[in-house]
C-alpha cells in the first residue's frame, strides 16, 4: 500500500471541516507529490476511505456530524493498515490519550507549520512497512509468543490485536529480553530517528500496550504467565520474564 513498488503516490484522505486550513494543508500535500482527497464530515471521510485505496488518513477531531475520534475508532477497525494522524486544537493530554487509543498513529496540535506535518509524514512512511523479517524470528517470553515475520502477537492461545506502534514496541523490547533499552533507542526504532514529536507518544503507545496484553491475559481461559513491561525511570523500559504461576 505504500509509496513503494508499482505505486508511486502516497494517497492522503484530509477529513477537515475547515475550508481555509483544508485549502492551505491540501495544496501544500500536493506540492509536495502527495495525492490528496478531501472531505469536510466524518460521514463523507469514512465513506471515501470505503470508496478507494487510502494511505494516510489526517484527521480534525471537531467535525460537524461527529465526533473525531469515533471516526478514528471506525478507520482502525475498517481499515487496520491506514496510517492516522490527529489533527486537533485540543491539548488535553486525555483527548490525546484518547485519540491514540481509539487508533490513531500520531497526532499533531493545532496550529501546525506545514513543516513539521510533511517531516512527520515522511518519518512515519519510512517506518512503513518495517524491513521484511527473517521466518524464524519467533520470540516467546513465559506465555506472550510474539511473531516478527507475520506481525502477530499471541497470548497463551488466544491472538492479541495490537496496533501497529504497540506491536512495533513490543517487537523492538522481545529482541532484547531482560535489557534496558532506552527512550532514545525506542523512539529511534519505532517512530524514526528523525521524530519531531513529544516522547510522551511513546509513554501513551505503553500504557495501551499494557492494557491489552493484561486485558488478554484477564480474558484468557486459563492462567497465563504474561512477562512484566519494566518502567526504567529516566532511562526507558525493559521485558522481564513472567513470575512463576500460582498452581494453588
Amino acid at each position: 500500500m505504500w509509496a513503494t513498488g508499482a505505486k508511486d503516490t502516497v494517497s492522503v484522505l484530509f477529513i477537515e471541516d475547515d475550508e481555509v486550513i483544508g485549502r492551505h494543508v491540501e495544496a501544500g500535500l500536493r506540492s509536495h507529490g502527495y495525492a490528496v482527497t478531501m472531505a469536510r464530515t466524518g460521514c463523507s471521510g469514512l465513506a471515501e476511505a470505503d470508496r478507494s485505496p487510502i494511505d494516510v488518513v489526517l484527521l480534525d477531531l471537531g467535525l460537524p456530524d461527529m465526533d473525531g475520534i469515533d471516526v478514528a475508532r471506525q478507520l482502525r477497525n475498517e481499515h487496520p493498515d491506514v496510517l492516522i494522524l490527529i489533527l486537533t486544537a485540543r491539548s488535553e493530554e486525555i483527548d490525546v490519550i484518547v485519540g491514540l487509543d481509539a487508533g490513531a498513529d500520531d497526532y499533531l496540535a493545532k496550529p501546525f507549520s506545514m513543516t513539521v506535518l510533511l517531516a512527520r509524514l515522511r518519518a512515519h512512511l519510512r517506518r512503513r512497512p518495517p524491513a521484511p523479517a527473517g521466518p524464524d524470528e519467533l520470540v516467546r517470553i513465559g506465555d506472550l509468543t510474539v511473531d516478527t515475520a507475520a506481525r502477530r502477537c499471541r497470548l497463551g492461545d488466544r491472538e492479541v490485536e495490537l496496533r501497529p506502534k504497540e506491536f512495533e514496541l513490543l517487537a523492538v523490547l522481545v529482541r532484547h529480553p531482560e535489557e534496558a533499552v532506552s527512550r532514545e533507542s525506542l523512539m529511534a526504532e519505532v517512530w524514526d530517528g528523525n521524530w519531531f514529536g513529544p516522547t510522551k507518544t511513546l509513554d501513551v503507545t505503553m500504557s495501551s500496550l499494557r492494557r491489552r496484553l493484561q486485558a488478554a491475559a484477564s480474558d484468557a481461559h486459563a492462567p497465563v504467565a504474561l512477562p512484566a513491561l519494566t518502567t526504567l525511570r529516566g532511562h526507558g523500559y525493559r521485558i522481564d520474564p513472567p513470575e512463576p504461576l500460582d498452581d494453588n
